[in-house]
């Protein structure tokens, strides 16, 4: 374990507290759910609690086609993007030590999610229609990024999306963290699943 009393981040005692008694790591731990629910921001702040590296899924595509995601939609379409996204799981979802955030449409590659869910934590980030329209509204990396999935405006497209995608959130996590909880809130709740679990 790593020595967390020097870690930067502002975890509280009884977060620190949790951190050196656990006694297992998962392999890497996965965060799904839709934009703007805090999944990179939490992602960071995990990372640090457990000693592990984080990566978001959506920034390593990016990098890798030198182009922003609405570019990479924009250029080749929603399938070629899919396409990349799904690569980039099934490689990033080898690696041990990591938390992963992913973008909100991953889970649906529902064809590889049994060998993601099998070998990694996977931790649903939920927020209501409300939340999501009001942080994607004050997002500007958001807006000027991530393309319109539907076309139509944001709280129709929430709306739409979030409903036929929940069932596949629930299906495809381990743990559901409500996302308007603290950071701190949040991680203290995963060090607990974490330290009633089996090792993965």
């Amino acid at each position: 374990m790593q020595d967390f009393k020097n870690q930067t981040a502002p975890f509280s005692k009884n977060t620190l507290q949790i951190l050196e008694s656990m006694p297992t790591q998962p392999a890497s731990i996965i965060l799904i759910g839709y934009r703007a629910t805090g999944k990179s921001t939490m992602g960071v702040h995990l990372a640090a609690a457990l000693g592990f590296t984080f990566i978001d899924t959506d920034q390593v595509i990016e990098q890798q086609e030198t182009q922003s995601i609405r570019d990479i939609v924009a250029q080749h379409g929603w399938d070629y993007f899919r396409k990349k996204e799904k690569e980039t799981l099934l490689q990033l979802a080898t690696k041990t030590n990591h938390v992963i955030a992913t973008g909100g449409g991953a889970v649906l590659h529902q064809d590889i999610w049994p060998f993601i869910k099998q070998n990694n934590l996977v931790i649903w980030l939920k927020a209501d229609i409300k939340t999501i329209c009001i942080r994607l509204v004050n997002d500007t990396y958001s807006e000027d990024q991530r393309p319109s999935l539907t076309g139509a405006d944001i709280q129709k497209e929430v709306s739409t999306v979030l409903i036929s995608r929940t069932p596949i959130y629930q299906k495809s996590c381990h743990l559901t963290l409500d996302a308007t909880e603290t950071v701190d809130d949040n991680i203290v709740r995963v060090l607990h699943y974490l330290d009633q679990q089996a090792p993965i």
